[in-house]
């Protein structure tokens, strides 16, 4: 469904090349019957931000949002195992699920990473997209909310996830901030030093991106 693939366009690092297919993008955005109108309009209104102003001031507005910490990581794993082995194993069982259905990653990105996900789904029946987005629920609330918190137009991406997974959207109303939480989660992305007395530093483990 051309649907997912333009909601994982937007959850992509913005680029020259993704500003050219916003029109594209829009279109198939107000022609999906699975859109209900509240979340057209965040998505529309996301279209426009990113398709208006200075490209570098987008970009560095995408890596302070979700390349900055675990909070707003857009891998979903993150969000389960952290760095444990558990979410290796995770990694392992969702590679083996895109290989039976004939499909390998082309790219160096996380097999986790939502808009490749969203990228496979594309290319899925509407049952299969609905129960995958139905069982990783949990964690695109939480990402809405944090995006919620942050006043971010890429929430509207998660709400609508959230609706065709047949889940209710955030109440944006009963959101409160989550700065101290986020800023909590984003320190434990930081590890301890390797050497005394040396400061730590932020691991660029699993921040890969297309």
């Amino acid at each position: 469904m051309i649907l997912f693939r333009a909601l994982s366009a937007l959850l992509s690092y913005p680029t020259e090349d993704l500003r050219r297919a916003l029109p594209e993008i829009a279109e198939a955005i107000r022609a999906s019957p699975l859109i209900a109108a509240r979340e057209r309009q965040g998505l529309m209104e996301l279209v426009d931000e990113l398709g208006n102003g200075d490209l570098l001031t987008i970009e560095e507005r995408y890596v302070d949002l979700f390349d900055r910490g675990r909070a707003l990581s857009l891998h979903l794993f993150e969000h389960l195992h952290g760095e444990s082995r558990d979410r290796g194993e995770a990694m392992v069982e969702l590679k083996q699920l895109y290989r039976r259905a004939g499909y390998e990653l082309s790219t160096r990105e996380l097999p986790d990473y939502l808009p490749v996900v969203l990228e496979y789904l594309s290319c899925r029946d509407l049952a299969e997209a609905r129960e995958m987005l139905a069982d990783c629920a949990h964690i695109l609330q939480t990402i809405g909310r944090s995006l919620i918190a942050r006043q971010s137009s890429y929430a509207a991406v998660l709400q609508a996830l959230l609706v065709i997974a047949g889940e209710s959207p955030v109440d944006s109303a009963k959101v409160r901030p989550v700065r101290e939480r986020a800023e909590a989660l984003d320190r434990d992305w930081y590890e301890e030093p390797a050497f005394a007395g040396a400061p730590a530093c932020a691991s660029p483990a699993g921040k890969s991106r297309l």
